[in-house]
């Protein structure tokens, strides 16, 4: 019999925090509104670091992924983990979802099946070009760059071609060890901000609207910026469901970030099946939303 029905994952910074901050009580919130909507349904649950090398994860029915916050910084690390655990319990989102979305190409994929994204161009591991080179071949009045494995706007540099030059040296050392992203900069994203749609079991549960701080395009509140709720349009909504229905898997769970681009079109900047943040704490309902979709896909 398993000791455990669900293993809640995190990171070590808030597996036992020794401080009490506003965001650190933000993860904290999080995750118990989930445990709590999991318990409601009679299931198991306990919460760890993903890292902590004192679980028998043969012990728990299946992990489920929330703060594993620091997983981009330590991906070698995090990969051997997940093959690892892979074969001892099961995954939610399951082990082939995360593995897909681990990486930005699946923005490519996206892209093949229909759905609307930013121009961009992938540039692989020790590609010999110039950063100069591949904004030129872009064309674009300004760009983003940025890894394709990445999270809380790691390495994401903003600049306008002819100012290439100035970051050719930390480019070369980024694209000799991963491989980068360039995109055309949308200019909409600081006035208009980045929309976070939350799909559970392939249905809308709820949205918020993240805007940068004035004279930033960052959105993240690790950058200043804010989050507040947002009612989405029909037509807003189907797009959200449209990128969960073009996954090739139905994810339990998935954050679905749009921006509307230099044309004012509605284009995915990312989707996120890992460990996103889902903002019950303005939709505490939802919690309960979340748990019946991992309910039914677990029984």
């Amino acid at each position: 019999m398993r000791a455990t029905d669900i293993t809640i994952l995190t990171d070590r910074r808030y597996a036992e925090p020794c401080e009490e901050s506003p965001y650190t009580r933000n993860v904290l919130l999080e995750d118990q509104l989930v445990r709590e909507a999991l318990e409601k349904r009679g299931i198991r649950v306990e919460r760890c670091s993903w890292d902590d090398p004192g679980v028998a994860w043969s012990e728990t029915g299946c992990i489920l992924f929330r703060s594993t916050w620091d997983y981009f910084d330590r991906f070698a690390e995090f990969s051997t983990w997940l093959e690892r655990v892979r074969e001892q319990t099961r995954m939610i989102n399951p082990y082939g979802v995360i593995r897909w979305n681990l990486d930005k190409h699946y923005l490519q994929d996206l892209s093949h099946e229909g759905i609307h994204i930013p121009p961009t161009l992938f540039i692989e591991k020790g590609d010999p070009a110039t950063l100069t080179a591949w904004t030129e071949r872009g064309g674009w009045r300004e760009v983003i760059l940025k890894p394709v494995v990445s999270g809380a706007a790691r390495h994401t540099y903003r600049f306008r071609p002819g100012d290439a030059g100035e970051y050719e040296k930390m480019y070369r050392q980024l694209i000799d060890s991963e491989s980068m992203m360039i995109q055309e900069f949308q200019e909409q994203v600081p006035s208009q901000g980045e929309i976070s749609f939350m799909v559970f079991g392939g249905e809308f549960s709820h949205a918020v609207i993240k805007r940068a701080k004035p004279g930033d395009f960052r959105v993240q509140d690790d950058f200043g910026g804010t989050v507040d709720h947002y009612e989405p349009a029909g037509e807003e909504v189907a797009f959200a469901e449209s990128v969960v229905g073009r996954c090739g898997y139905q994810p339990v769970y998935a954050r679905v970030d749009a921006i509307w681009d230099n044309e004012g079109r509605m284009a995915l900047s990312e989707l996120e099946l890992i460990e996103p943040e889902l903002w019950f704490r303005f939709h505490p309902g939802a919690a309960d939303h979340l748990a019946a979709a991992i309910e039914e896909a677990l029984y």
